[in-house]
């Protein structure tokens, strides 16, 4: 490729001092607005980080060492990368920022590295468990709008771990999978299976995540949860979780995935309830009502959010595709 057909400005004499706008200017060359401004603030802030904590080049080569070993770690089924966005707080921060909840809706939570694409589908009164060592619960549920109308026809990706604080595929013998399914809610919106009650669990430790936790004098314990995940078009996707109320771990999560309004009660299932469902009387019962947003609702919050944020911050922006780009004009 020709130097001159690039129309590339001369780097030269590059210091502590002038890298980071060179750097922004060769990066700008390209067509797409979003990436331009996503990578100009990528190395804004990267470059101050270095000069700010005086970074050392065995500091970064560490660095550079460990996301390869998190790199080597992950497979299908173990996603140390998302593990690494989860102890950083990071996974929870994007997802508040894409998929902002107006105060009637149900908040969302972290997808954590243990969901996968191929559960069963089961209908209503299945069981997602095989587990013959946990304790047994009835969940039963309502999806609704924000006016409590119903919404059916919605898919319900559900998942948790065994009794031991497993999830399936952590099993290198694993011939199906279990402890998660896919439901759709009926004409009334509703959606229920039996389950096991939760149990806290670590997340992966072993690991590259897991040596930088103990570094920072962390521990790796989730508390008990149970993920849910709702898609619909013209709904905005939404990803979260209940949690045990009491849980030792609640309000310590290692990957800040607990909401106050996420913390749910168990009770017990009296005889007209067992009746009804189909289980023993006093088993475990988790009822619990989830409100979806519009897919327009959330578009209109997000965008109000992001341009208050960045005029506080004195960045003037405009938006494209609902994604903040500079505004030049």
């Amino acid at each position: 490729m020709d130097p001159e057909d690039l129309n590339i400005p001369p780097m030269k004499d590059l210091t502590i001092d002038n890298i980071t706008e060179n750097t922004v200017v060769i990066n700008s060359q390209g067509s797409d607005q979003r990436l331009t401004y996503v990578m100009e603030r990528l190395v804004s802030h990267l470059h101050d980080f270095a000069r700010e904590t005086r970074l050392s080049t065995t500091e970064w080569m560490a660095a550079l060492n460990f996301l390869v070993k998190v790199g080597q770690i992950s497979t299908d089924v173990r996603h140390e990368f998302i593990l690494l966005s989860d102890i950083l707080g990071l996974s929870l921060l994007v997802d508040a920022i894409d998929h902002p909840k107006p105060p009637t809706s149900t908040e969302g939570s972290v997808l954590g590295p243990f969901h996968t694409h191929d559960p069963p589908v089961i209908d209503n009164g299945s069981s997602m468990s095989s587990d013959p060592e946990g304790e047994p619960c009835l969940v039963v549920c309502t999806i609704l709008d924000q006016s409590g109308k119903p919404i059916s026809d919605v898919k319900i990706d559900i998942w948790e771990t065994d009794s031991t604080g497993h999830y399936d595929v952590q099993y290198s013998d694993l011939q199906s999978p279990d402890g998660r399914c896919v439901m759709k809610s009926d004409e009334k919106g509703v959606f229920w299976f039996k389950a096991i009650v939760p149990v806290p669990y670590p997340i992966p430790h072993d690991g590259p995540v897991g040596q930088l936790l103990k570094l920072l004098k962390r521990h790796p314990w989730r508390p008990a949860h149970m993920h849910f995940m709702f898609e619909k078009k013209g709904w905005d996707h939404l990803i979260t979780a209940l949690y045990m109320r009491n849980d030792p771990y609640e309000t310590s999560d290692a990957v800040f995935g607990v909401k106050q309004s996420l913390i749910v009660d168990f009770t017990t299932a009296d005889a007209e309830t067992a009746k009804k469902y189909g289980v023993q009387e006093g088993t475990k019962l988790l009822k619990h009502d989830f409100v979806l947003v519009s897919e327009e609702e959330t578009e209109k919050l997000r965008d109000e959010n992001a341009l208050k944020a960045l005029k506080a911050l004195g960045i003037k922006v405009k938006l494209i595709d609902h994604l903040p780009v500079p505004d030049l004009d």
